[in-house]
């Protein structure tokens, strides 16, 4: 079923929603260097055990992304997905370079299969060698500090950059580190954390950069903000990369109850949009102070795109919605694309467990009906 089709067929109308004009989204488009692609986060490369992977994009999948009008997907890959090693130990510094052909052959295919429905594909480190935002996995350095590490993560990009050497810019981008911030302890999820020092994130912008684009200096690179995405990097302004916002902000909204992203799950107050919560009154206003910064940066002439947004399904859904049309309307009015975390499962459009959806069977999926056609309006 085609965009316009799905549409009509669902009953949604335009009239009466907050849709900016259409000469401010034309404007705002022309200042982006970054197309205002919106799409989806697939999670098939995701967990550093490729065999404990459970999800699985298929063609199909593919075909309804682009019937429904979207035109971008990202592969957040956890880099021990495509390595052989023992995985019954901790993986060495020297395992990390072992790369396991007939994965990178899988994760290419799954690139192509999106190429024939004219999806770009970012391919994202969301697990890089010394680092990711999430533990889980035993990291042998800190990609921070320690050198060997940095010169695995240009190793592991420079691969991926010959891997994808013809393929022009349009259909392929390099997003080079998901989430990037400095905890004391790589391997301790609740360490402390802060934002990652300017000249430190530079220096890996500036050496993976030169990795990917030897072997094609047209290769289009995306940078993810300072301090787990939510901060503009001033420090790579002059660099030919994007940058990539986020659209989790406020985390009560979109992480109310996740346990991986609090330490207190109980007691938690009920989440509101707009509305008082705890000792803080969420609304619209705030959303276009915590995007000003990004906005701005745009008006200098850096590509933006927001990687990843949404809003886990423990978050009432009504409230989810609300919130979700004011962050699309802001980073649509402004040419900022965006890309849902993720296609199918507790986040996506298809098949999110919540228990206060009214799901639409759609070929053996759970379609979240509402949510698909508020991405759809933007």
């Amino acid at each position: 079923m085609h965009r316009r089709t799905f549409i009509k067929n669902t009953g949604f109308v335009a009239a009466g929603a907050m849709v900016p004009a259409a000469f401010s989204i034309a404007r705002a488009a022309e200042k982006n260097k970054l197309p205002k692609w919106k799409g989806f986060n697939l999670l098939d490369f995701f967990s550093p055990n490729a065999i404990g992977a459970t999800t699985k994009t298929t063609e199909e999948h593919f075909k309804w992304m682009a019937d429904w009008g979207f035109d971008f997907v990202r592969l957040p890959m956890a880099y021990p997905s495509y390595l052989k090693f023992d995985r019954s130990k901790n993986i060495t510094a020297d395992e990390v370079y072992q790369i396991d052909e007939a994965a990178v052959e899988r994760i290419e295919s799954l690139v192509l299969a999106a190429h024939k429905y004219n999806l770009h594909v970012s391919l994202n480190l969301h697990r890089a060698p010394g680092y990711c935002v999430n533990a889980g996995f035993h990291e042998p350095y800190n990609l921070w500090t320690d050198k060997p590490a940095l010169d695995a993560f240009c190793f592991h990009w420079n691969m991926w950059a010959k891997r994808f050497k013809h393929v022009s810019h349009k259909h392929i981008s390099f997003d080079l580190l998901n989430e990037p911030s400095l905890r004391v302890d790589m391997n301790d999820q609740l360490s402390k954390r802060t934002a990652v020092p300017g000249e430190l994130y530079r220096k890996l912008v500036v050496e993976a950069s030169e990795s990917i684009r030897r072997e094609n200096s047209g290769h289009l690179i995306i940078v993810d903000g300072n301090d787990v995405g939510s901060l503009v990097i001033p420090e790579i302004i002059d660099l030919d990369v994007g940058q990539s916002c986020r659209g989790y902000h406020p985390g009560i909204i979109s992480h109310y109850k996740a346990p991986w992203a609090m330490k207190e799950t109980d007691n938690l107050p009920e989440p509101k949009w707009p509305g008082q919560v705890g000792n803080q009154y969420l609304s619209r206003e705030m959303l276009e102070k915590y995007y000003k910064p990004w906005i701005e940066l745009v008006g200098k002439g850096v590509g933006v795109h927001c990687g990843e947004c949404g809003c886990w399904n423990k978050t009432p859904h009504d409230v989810f919605l609300a919130w979700f049309a004011d962050v699309l309307d802001i980073l649509s009015s402004n040419g900022i694309g965006f890309s849902l975390w993720e296609f199918s499962g507790d986040f996506g459009v298809l098949n999110s467990k919540r228990t206060d959806v009214a799901y639409e069977d759609w070929h053996g999926q759970k379609l979240d009906t509402k949510l698909l056609k508020l991405m759809m309006q933007y």
